[in-house]
């Protein structure tokens, strides 16, 4: 039977573990924090360092155990697994950029802005985004015929250019909330802990690199080798969120 782990640029065994014991304490301050002030930011964020987890675990298991890696069913569940969690990332910021809007004195006003303010609609695009690519991972995996391959493939693109389109609004609403921040004699922070003191440069800081995480993927849409290189893929794709879950948990940042 093939190796497909190898086949999909799994190789290190080393890059999984540690970033799944780097999430771990992440996850329990998370979840303290979702019990003791049950927000949607908090439980969410919860739920995508749970999933991180659990994916780099089974990455582990992809990279060292010849069963799993001959099977293509861990392969996709590990996939789907992977790639859906960036839902909760870019929901918690988009969360916290709409919030920081509704409470600026002088708001941005475009269309951008306008289109943001609708939360159902945002939150119907992503699940779209994670429902087309399911379905394009299960279909480019598990497809009999070329047809339903080459289908299955398309849907995966797809869904990057969903999440991708999403990531822009939020990144541009953010540099829009940042230029009226920083205007009429600079800006002026909330008072207190250091995320409300300073939390536009962190949501620029957090909204930045989920950009960079989704044009990574975009860019290597049609190139997969380059996308399933690990020399790649850890730093632009498995960094960038780290470090946004690192800056979520900055004090002051998720407003009380």
């Amino acid at each position: 039977m093939p190796d497909y782990a190898s086949l999909f640029g799994i190789k290190s065994l080393a890059a999984p573990i540690v970033f799944a014991i780097l999430y771990f304490p992440f996850f329990v301050y998370y979840f303290s924090r979702a019990i003791a002030r049950p927000i949607y930011i908090y439980i969410i964020i919860t739920l995508f360092c749970a999933i991180r987890i659990a994916a780099f675990v089974i990455r582990a298991l992809l990279a060292s155990v010849k069963s799993d890696q001959d099977n293509l069913h861990v392969l996709i569940a590990y996939e789907i697994l992977y790639n859906t969690g960036f839902f909760g990332l870019l929901y918690s910021a988009y969360s916290l950029v709409t919030a920081r809007v509704a409470v600026a004195k002088n708001p941005p006003n475009g269309p951008i802005s306008r289109l943001l303010r609708h939360h159902f609609l945002f939150r119907i695009a992503l699940s779209a985004a994670v429902a087309i690519g399911i379905t394009g991972a299960i279909q480019s995996g598990l497809g009999t015929t070329t047809s339903t391959i080459n289908t299955g493939n398309t849907l995966r693109k797809v869904a990057i250019y969903i999440f991708l389109v999403c990531t822009i609004l939020v990144f541009l609403q953010t540099l829009f909330l940042a230029r009226v921040e920083l205007s009429d004699g600079g800006y002026r922070g909330s008072a207190g802990q250091i995320g409300s003191k300073y939390d536009i440069f962190f949501l620029l800081v957090i909204s930045l690199l989920l950009l960079v995480r989704e044009v990574f993927f975009t860019a290597t849409a049609n190139k997969l080798d380059k996308q399933y290189n690990e020399a790649f893929w850890y730093p632009l794709s498995v960094v960038t969120e780290f470090i946004a879950v690192i800056l979520f948990a900055t004090p002051g940042l998720v407003p009380a």
